[in-house]
């Protein structure tokens, strides 16, 4: 083997081993969103107690008791009530190829959800120091280059009857506990390619004053 043809192979070996690692590198980020042709982002996440079901903000204060008025024989008295929480999140889908045209093969519908609670102190028990996580259905059906909303539980009623959130009820426990809330995204397109996203949001548990 001459010298020259030995330099030549190990350039196309240098060069074809450059363009894989720019390849991973640069697609890396869009790999990892799933085979499809298509993968979903979060343009908005928003969360609202239930007891104001109407005021959606970027954070969560999630009262585990409301003190309500029930009317009984006449006379009127604080009744202690649990509402479930809610979130909002506008979810859009994007193709990963900018000139590609989007057909009705590339609509995704989302199918479920899951909520995971965790604290930044590393206390993470669930059950003990944070609200066991779940999983909830949803089904909506976006078409690639639009986005929609989806409403989910946040907050179920029963995570207010259980530690550790029961334990905040007339100021007990800790008082507040104050989380992050990952919820991801789970659908699929029309291929039946799985897609996800994830996003995060500010959950803050306390037993909150009452308004007369």
């Amino acid at each position: 083997m001459s010298t020259r043809y030995a330099l030549s192979t190990l350039t196309r070996l240098a060069v074809a081993a450059a363009c894989v690692i720019a390849s991973a590198s640069c697609g890396g980020d869009l790999l990892r969103t799933g085979r499809g042709p298509v993968f979903l982002t979060i343009v908005q996440l928003e969360g609202a107690k239930g007891n104001s079901p109407g005021e959606f903000a970027a954070n969560l204060l999630s009262d585990v008791q409301t003190l309500v008025d029930v009317e009984v024989g006449g006379v009127t008295t604080k009744q202690p009530t649990i509402f479930n929480d809610i979130g909002r999140a506008t979810l859009a889908v994007e193709s990963k190829n900018p000139d590609a045209v989007a057909t009705a093969l590339n609509s995704v519908t989302i199918t479920r959800y899951r909520v995971v609670f965790r604290r930044t102190d590393g206390q993470n028990r669930p059950g003990i120091d944070v609200p066991y996580g779940f999983d909830g259905g949803a089904t909506v059906t976006i078409t690639a280059g639009s986005s929609d909303s989806v409403v989910f539980d946040i907050v179920r009623h029963q995570a207010k009857l259980e530690p550790p959130l029961r334990n905040l009820t007339g100021f007990g426990g800790l008082g507040f506990i104050t989380t992050i809330a990952e919820i991801t995204f789970f659908g699929r397109d029309q291929n039946g390619n799985e897609v996800t996203v994830s996003g995060f949001m500010d959950v803050q548990f306390g037993d909150f004053g009452d308004e007369d």
